[in-house]
């Protein structure tokens, strides 16, 4: 089992290896596993790829994410500006059908509005746009409105969690009611459980997932 002190090092380490990042503008604290991020980046695109990176670290339980977006004068942009190239990053995005998503920007600050039928389609929604120049921060208000709940949707995550490379699908219980999953067990990371959550969201008819896995505690041997 890795130490707090180990696994702050290994993130650090992690934060170094991302081309995007300037690992002197984050700071790094971990308390029992989770990973307490701080500092000021430029654009948003960091303060996400820093999260991103830390989720890859073994022994990394959960992360509080703290980085303050301060966009530099160069990159300044108004909010007419960032709500056009909002729209038209959305339209030229395949994932996203049109007419779908409504866009608010306040401030720097993108809120994304409407229904989808496809969890893929929200997330390709924000991903569209949190990398724009001048965007502070993405809320993603979007909401699902599955078009059908297949009677087998437990059998299609089951098949999609014995897939996966890093899940261990014998260790996960997988229940549904109505167009609720909530899955309970172990994992061997938390990249295993985000890996578990998405495959929850990727079978058709989910508009829920209740995330109750636990991490398993992994005994190192030097």
């Amino acid at each position: 089992m890795k130490s707090d002190i180990e696994i702050q090092k290994d993130v650090m380490d992690q934060l170094m290896w991302e081309p995007i990042l300037n690992a002197a503008e984050i700071g790094v604290a971990v308390k029992h596993g989770i990973v307490t991020l701080t500092g000021t980046v430029d654009n948003f695109a960091k303060k996400i790829a820093a999260e991103m990176a830390v989720r890859k670290v073994a022994g990394v339980k959960a992360v509080a994410e703290e980085i303050l977006v301060g966009i530099s004068p160069e990159f300044k942009k108004t909010d007419t500006e960032i709500a056009e190239a909002v729209l038209h990053a959305l339209k030229w995005n395949i994932s996203v059908p049109d007419g779908t998503v409504r866009v608010k920007v306040e401030d720097g600050y993108v809120s994304l509005e409407g229904e989808v039928v496809w969890d893929f389609q929200r997330i390709a929604a924000k991903k569209a746009v949190e990398q724009l120049i001048g965007v502070k921060a993405v809320y993603n208000f979007i909401t699902l409105k599955p078009v059908v709940t297949p009677s087998n949707i437990k059998h299609k995550i089951a098949a999609a969690l014995e897939r996966s490379a890093t899940i261990d699908a014998g260790k996960i219980i997988v229940e549904v009611s109505g167009d609720k999953v909530t899955l309970s067990g172990k994992v061997r990371s938390f990249a295993a459980q985000e890996d578990a959550i998405a495959a929850a969201w990727s079978a058709p008819g989910v508009n829920q997932v209740d995330n109750k896995l636990e991490l398993e505690e992994v005994v190192f041997a030097w």
